[in-house]
């Protein structure tokens, strides 16, 4: 018996009982699991993690069918490809789905769910989601923020001041989406500290994307064999550091809430507990929440995450694809800087209140959207064990919805791969198709309980963005570039942004001065 001392057996012993314990537990499943590649024992099919992105999930999907199983470790996972099944988890099974997945990192770096993002569903998440839409990311409270127009007009200086020469425009876009969403939230017009907050959310993003073997095989977890425990405690300490000190400052100089001068941080510290202006309230909606809502640091910290990841790479990214999807295709971009010449003219720059007036530049970003979804893949957590498509779902399943993939099914679009704009037009084959959430082919900020909430803040800032930059400049691809040669590949990560950084070279089309 001397084998049973040894330390490899020992380890893995617990886990074959588990793996038997599971095996069981699937054969008293009511109806079978979706199909999907033969797992191993103990480890599944973990070795096939780095085919879990959109695209790889779609090509396992035109094997397996548009609900897919996999088995990584210890967790169940379901892959929904396309409109009919995204349906029926979004909207007819919505309560069973509207749980989020946290690996160990983000439980760790979000306070234990302390924001909204990773809430699990129940009455706390409700309220954070109200304070979200209602005071946090309402069109209304972005349009009145200065931040958004000043980098935008800042943006336009620069690209004026570099015409006739080639504009690195995923950079300089990076750039607006960042100091935009740093205004914001901390209010600042200075970008002092900027490049040490920023390199803190890189530690986040990689630390959120890492692989833990814990997060699949939790009786490894302990070990911390990549060493990413102290990662993370290092990585929540410099969090701590750095919004404490703004959270201190904010309330040695507080500004009223709803002050058109206010920032996401004075907005939330209307709610905290130890604060001294929690309770008072400006507005019914606000004071509902003030009544039943209270923060502690660790909410703010964790919602301001929310904020910077949602909203500068992902809007970034959209940005960048709308202009490089027109660059591809002239004709829709002459349609579209004649629709703006024709409502703002050439006299001046776009302003906020023509947006509404300019239904193709909606058609423009409807299409990107579609086919570059700012999120390729929106995770979602079984709260109960569920019946979809016939199959089932155990309970605390990770659900991936590849909105990718959605957005490009053949069966629901037609030429599914191609930039068309004028698919959503007057008289178009998806005129009436909208990404509000009721049309299950179209996702791009989810549906139902868990859709983005700050999905008007991030349409106001990309579509501004990509009206005045088309609006100011003509365009044109460097070196001779044509359109057919510019690389249209991406990459998988949080988003799925450009392989190659797109550059153009401007040339100033307005009549007016841009100072």
């Amino acid at each position: 018996m001397e084998w049973l001392q040894d330390p490899v057996v020992m380890l893995f012993l617990p886990l074959a009982l588990v793996f038997v314990l599971l095996m069981r537990r699937r054969r008293k499943l009511p109806l079978p699991l979706p199909p999907g590649p033969r797992p191993l024992p103990v480890i599944g099919n973990m070795l096939m993690m780095d085919q879990l992105t959109h695209r790889g999930l779609a090509k396992l999907a035109e094997r397996y069918g548009g609900l897919l199983h996999l088995r990584l470790g210890f967790l169940h996972a379901v892959a929904v490809s396309t409109p009919d099944v995204a349906r029926e988890v979004l909207q007819a099974q919505d309560s069973a789905f509207a749980n989020r997945p946290a690996t160990i990192a983000i439980a760790y770096l979000t306070y234990d769910r302390a924001d909204m993002a990773f809430a699990h569903y129940g009455p706390f998440w409700r309220q954070m989601r109200k304070l979200c839409v209602v005071k946090l990311f309402s069109r209304k409270r972005a349009e009145s923020w200065a931040s958004v127009r000043d980098e935008v007009d800042s943006l336009m200086r620069f690209v004026a001041r570099s015409s006739g020469t080639a504009v690195n425009l995923g950079e300089v876009i990076f750039n607006l989406t960042k100091n935009i969403t740093f205004r914001a939230a901390f209010g600042t017009q200075s970008h002092e500290n900027q490049d040490e907050f920023i390199s803190i959310l890189q530690e986040f993003s990689k630390l959120f994307g890492a692989f833990n073997v814990g997060d699949f095989i939790p009786w490894l977890g302990w070990m911390d064999l990549q060493g990413i425990n102290k990662r993370l405690a290092a990585a929540r300490e410099a969090l701590d550091r750095f919004i404490d000190k703004i959270i201190d400052e904010h309330l040695k100089s507080p500004k009223e809430a709803d002050a058109d001068y206010a920032d996401m941080v004075d907005d939330m510290l209307a709610f905290l507990a130890d604060a001294p202006s929690a309770g008072k309230s400006d507005g019914q909606a606000a004071g509902d929440l003030q009544g039943a809502l209270r923060l502690t640091r660790d909410n703010i910290k964790a919602i301001i995450m929310d904020v910077m990841f949602g909203g500068t790479e992902t809007v970034a990214s959209a940005i960048e694809w709308a202009l490089a999807e027109l660059l591809k295709s002239p004709d829709d971009m002459k349609r579209l800087q004649r629709e703006l010449a024709d409502v703002v003219g050439l006299d001046r720059k776009v302003h906020e209140s023509d947006l509404d007036k300019l239904p193709f530049l909606k058609c423009v970003i409807k299409e990107t959207l579609r086919l570059h979804p700012p999120i390729p893949l929106l995770l979602h957590e079984t709260a109960e064990d569920c019946a979809v498509a016939g199959y089932s779902v155990p309970k605390k399943s990770r659900v991936m919805i590849n909105v990718w993939a959605i957005g490009r099914d053949a069966s629901a679009w037609k030429d599914a791969d191609a930039f068309r704009p004028s698919r959503f037009a007057a008289g178009g084959d998806s005129f009436d198709v909208d990404f509000k959430g009721n049309f299950f082919e179209l996702v791009p900020f989810g549906s139902g309980r868990r859709s983005c909430p700050g999905m008007q803040l991030g349409l106001h800032g990309l579509e501004l963005s990509v009206a005045q930059l088309v609006h100011c400049f003509d365009w044109a691809l460097p070196d001779g570039m044509k359109p057919s040669e510019l690389d249209m590949s991406d990459v998988f990560g949080l988003t799925a942004p450009r392989a190659v950084r797109l550059s153009a070279v401007p040339t100033p089309r307005l009549n007016c001065s841009f100072h």
